[in-house]
């Protein structure tokens, strides 16, 4: 991948397409901790791949209106057993009865309603990982209330978000699109230190692999640097799956109705190649 030319320099240029824009975003609670990762996907010519840094949230809602698809590594809402039950508790009034989610194929019980939206579960049941933090009870919570002010002032702006990912944004779990890519670090690649470091150079080698393109040497070695630089990149790459029409979307009415109300996170289902 390499940045493409200014404007002016092909006089073609005028003739071609608009390159298709994704954007990938490891959010986090405050602009300053979040790592944005804007990519191009030109008919012809080199894929581009950049990382920027809007500064305030108004920055980064115009970011995500500019491009086609927006994959946020966030939960796009909370389960809606806990929301009945904060409800229920608030008002005084008798608490819902506890539940679980179906069984697994091993027998093990599904996850608990409570702590897990259903995207949650069928995502852990998928990819054999362990289940993902928890929007309701791990301080992930705190990253959904800003994704929550961001969707609503996109729709303040007249750009709607549904959280099922059939908008602007998807919904996407780094972690999640590495294994179904085949990329299986045999250590995590979120610490600090030199064996976290290897681990990200393992990644981001396999992510050239796959995509059979070699990333700009700066996002590559930003990648290394940061977790969650490389945790954008993959966002932007699941955008990019969603774009396509290649990540699983909601298809019974209980995962359509679920979506709407508590998100839906986009796992990609075919392999990186299919993306250029």
């Amino acid at each position: 991948m390499s940045r493409a030319g200014g404007p002016g320099e092909d006089p073609g240029a005028g003739h071609r397409r608009r390159p298709t824009v994704t954007v990938g975003i490891d959010l986090a609670a405050s602009a300053r901790r979040t790592a944005v990762c804007r990519m191009e996907w030109p008919d012809e010519g080199a894929v581009t791949a950049e990382f920027v840094v809007p500064p305030t949230d108004e920055d980064l809602s115009a970011l995500i209106r500019a491009a086609d698809k927006t994959g946020l590594d966030c939960p796009l809402g909370w389960p809606s057993s806990f929301v009945a039950t904060v409800v229920a508790h608030h008002q005084g009034v008798r608490l819902p009865p506890p539940a679980r989610f179906e069984a697994r194929a091993d027998g093990r019980a599904g996850l608990d309603p409570l702590r897990f939206r259903l995207t949650d579960d069928l995502t852990w049941k998928a990819t054999a990982m362990r289940p993902p933090l928890s929007v309701s009870t791990d301080l992930l919570g705190v990253v959904a209330l800003r994704a929550a002010r961001l969707l609503d002032a996109l729709a303040a702006a007249d750009v709607p978000v549904p959280r099922d990912g059939s908008g602007l944004i998807a919904e996407v779990y780094p972690a999640a699109a590495l294994r179904l890519w085949g990329i299986r670090p045999g250590r995590s690649y979120k610490n600090a230190g030199p064996e976290s470091r290897e681990v990200r150079e393992y990644v981001v080698g396999s992510v050239e692999e796959g995509l059979g393109l070699p990333l700009p040497e700066q996002v590559r070695a930003t990648c290394l640097d940061s977790h969650d630089h490389l945790d954008a990149l993959i966002c932007a790459l699941v955008a990019r799956a969603a774009q396509l029409g290649g990540t699983r979307r909601p298809d019974t009415a209980d995962e359509r109705a679920a979506a709407r109300q508590e998100g839906w996170i986009h796992l990609p289902g075919g392999d990186l190649a299919g993306l250029r």
